[in-house]
């Protein structure tokens, strides 16, 4: 369950299943070297297991996304994800709901049904731990874990997880939770309250962490400054680009990312060290238009 921590250890849950939800990359299975992610990360390795007690998964019958004739007020069919002009749409929390039912077996299915039953019955936060909150930690054993982040992202969503909440369940839970945090925050903050919790996944080196906090969500609002470093980060341990929302927007014509990629990729050059295609990637990104004066450090150059 979740347990008031500081510094939470990760967990890794068992994979049941090959197909994960849109919009949320399966990187904690991921061996793939198109992803440039491992198994195990360097920041997670010696940590336990989660329960190995995962449900099997199936096909289940598409009709099951709904559950009710009538949407509830948190309901996943009624929610759509925040955007902003010329950002890339993020799967709707009803398009989450229709493939995890679809690809979970009856028992999980089940299960789910009732935590966010629960969860839409009992919203926010209650006392030291809310009911929701546990479910969130049963999640992985429950529906495997190539579902458990979209369980857990329709959990929260159902729980109508405000600002507070998602920031205890960040700094108090598990890796995996933190994890389904981030996915949760373009379809639950609208704004850039949540901001803090991005940067300090950004400053882990948890590449699952890391994946999540690159996402939509950072795509809309983080600085361009805070940005740039974010997919400099990226490159320092080994998370595809391919992690990174918004990437082909964000870089075009950027000319102060084109000098850092430079830059960082002389000195591993200097150090005899090989350069990572995915830097070849973004610079050839950022000379997709002609690169516009920087105005966002006018006194000099980032580093």
């Amino acid at each position: 369950m979740t347990r008031p921590r500081a510094t939470p250890a990760a967990r890794t849950e068992n994979t049941q299943s090959t197909q994960a939800a849109p919009g949320l990359k399966d990187t904690d299975r991921s061996t793939d070297g198109a992803h440039g992610l491992n198994d195990t990360d360097p920041g997670t390795a010696g940590q336990g297991t989660a329960d190995p007690g995962t449900a099997g998964q199936g096909t289940a019958d598409p009709g099951t996304a709904d559950r009710s004739p009538e949407a509830a007020p948190g309901d996943a069919r009624t929610r759509t994800p925040h955007s902003t002009p010329h950002t890339a749409p993020t799967p709707s929390l009803a398009d989450l709901r229709h493939h995890i039912t679809t690809h979970l077996d009856p028992a999980a299915r089940t299960w789910l049904d009732q935590a966010l039953d629960e969860a839409a019955a009992h919203p926010g936060i209650h006392g030291p731990i809310s009911v929701w909150e546990l479910r969130l930690a049963e999640a992985g054993r429950r529906c495997g874990a190539a579902h458990a982040d979209a369980a857990r992202v329709l959990i929260l969503d159902a729980a109508r997880a405000g600002i507070d909440a998602l920031t205890r369940v960040y700094f108090q839970g598990t890796a995996d939770e933190r994890r389904a945090v981030l996915h949760a925050l373009p379809h639950l903050v609208p704004g850039p309250d949540a901001l803090p919790l991005i940067e300090d996944a950004l400053r882990t080196n948890d590449t699952r962490l890391l994946s999540a906090a690159v996402g939509p969500y950072t795509a809309r609002h983080l600085t361009a400054h805070a940005w740039r470093h974010a997919v400099l980060k990226c490159l320092f341990t080994g998370v595809s680009v391919d992690h990174v929302a918004d990437l082909p927007r964000r870089a075009a014509g950027d000319g102060e990312l084109a000098r850092m990629l430079g830059d960082y990729a002389a000195e591993r050059t200097a150090a005899g060290r090989t350069v990572p295609e995915d830097l070849h990637r973004v610079l050839d990104l950022t000379e997709s238009v002609t690169p516009a004066p920087v105005t966002d450090h006018p006194h000099g150059k980032e580093s």
